[in-house]
């Protein structure tokens, strides 16, 4: 998966960015906090937002498959602390939010959904909340006339 990534967005493995687990539903992801500090020396901001937003990509094309092109439209970063380790995030999908998500695509060629994430460092502190709102659009819909 990780190879994957890096061929797509080769920013991510510049910066320590990395799928720790994927499997139908879930997703965990991490970023080192080396190579990644601010001018305090915890993890820059930007960094934050790569480990948030990239893991809500994999887990739709998991999840739905190739023929659904996931696009974020708008993420939110609050931020709790300072985090001075690595953090990593996790992300659930239930099977009830798949299958909407699918239905709408196919019905309308495009589906709205969110994901909120829960960035912790390695102590276990939550330094971080993320919300995405991503939009689905399935590849050659066409509306019926």
């Amino acid at each position: 998966m990780n190879k994957i990534i890096g061929l797509s967005i080769p920013f991510a493995p510049r910066n320590n960015f990395s799928v720790e687990e994927v499997r139908p539903g879930y997703v965990r992801a991490k970023i080192r906090l080396k190579g990644n500090k601010n001018h305090f020396g915890s993890l820059y901001a930007g960094a934050y937002f790569l480990v948030a937003e990239i893991p809500g990509g994999v887990l739709t094309l998991f999840d739905l498959g190739p023929s659904y092109t996931p696009i974020l439209k708008e993420m939110t970063l609050q931020f709790l602390q300072p985090a001075n380790s690595d953090v990593t995030v996790e992300f659930t999908l239930d099977p009830e939010t798949v299958a909407a998500i699918l239905a709408d695509a196919d019905e309308t060629g495009r589906a709205k959904f969110s994901l909120e994430g829960k960035l912790v460092d390695e102590e276990g502190n939550h330094v971080a909340t993320s919300i995405a709102h991503y939009r689905v659009r399935k590849k050659g819909f066409k509306a019926e006339a």
